[in-house]
């Protein structure tokens, strides 16, 4: 008997994406988008740490359906013959059957579920490819492929989990900026100021919630002595009342 799916095969039809983890269900941005192929099981991207050293596979959606990058599946299957789309300048393929009734129009359909297809492709998805070889050969050796590791794109989001509050002082003196651009301040006072030096850190909003730490400057951020005096004694002055007419 020739082979049949694989563990990670069948995780990529059983397992539900795009759900809150129930792991990290408070937790901002957990919905399961990542296919670990050791575990069998789908994760979120707070789980992405437990699993670093695991094949992972990022799952992603176009019109409702899941997808994946061409790319990355042709680590694992021969995907020839399957038709791929283009979304943000990537390949990517369906993971499961989209059955169509036929339309009797030009062209290709389906092996499978009788989508109709642009030429050469005679497949519509991952599942109807994995079909129509068991069908008709019964064993998937000569389709799979050797992949020992498999890591995320570079462009894939990992949260940072920084506390309830979403915020991390690292400094007593610390000072928080609205952009992306460097901070930095000097003095324009005479050459007889006295500058002070303190630790800077970073500090970035974020879209939706509060402001994390980017980083901490390897520069101490100079402030005069009369600039600090200044922001100090900030008070108001003594309110002056209006003479009687």
């Amino acid at each position: 008997m020739g082979i049949q799916k694989p563990s990670w095969l069948k995780a990529l039809y059983l397992e539900k994406f795009f759900v809150p983890c129930s792991i990290h269900e408070s937790a901002k941005k957990n919905e399961k988008n990542v296919c670990c192929l050791d575990c069998n099981i789908s994760i979120c991207p707070h789980c992405v740490t437990s699993h670093r050293f695991h094949r992972l596979l990022q799952i992603r959606r176009y019109v409702y359906h899941e997808v994946v990058r061409l790319e990355d599946l042709e680590n694992l299957f021969d995907c020839s013959n399957i038709q791929a789309y283009t979304i943000n300048n990537a390949k990517v393929v369906f993971i499961k059957k989209r059955p169509q009734n036929r339309q009797f129009k030009g062209g290709n359909y389906c092996t499978s579920c009788d989508r109709s297809l642009q030429e050469p492709f005679i497949h519509c998805s991952l599942g109807c490819k994995v079909d129509f070889v068991l069908k008709h050969h019964k064993d998937l050796s000569s389709f799979l492929r050797r992949c020992t590791t498999l890591q995320l794109s570079s462009d894939f989001f990992i949260p940072q989990d920084m506390g309830d509050d979403d915020m991390a002082i690292e400094t007593a003196h610390s000072t928080i900026v609205d952009n992306d651009e460097p901070w930095s301040s000097s003095s324009s006072t005479g050459s007889g100021s006295e500058n002070i030096s303190f630790p800077c850190t970073k500090f970035v909003r974020k879209k939706r919630s509060g402001m994390h730490v980017c980083g901490r400057s390897t520069n101490n951020c100079n402030i005069s002595e009369e600039d600090m005096a200044t922001s100090m004694s900030r008070r108001k002055g003594i309110p002056q009342r209006s003479p009687l007419c």
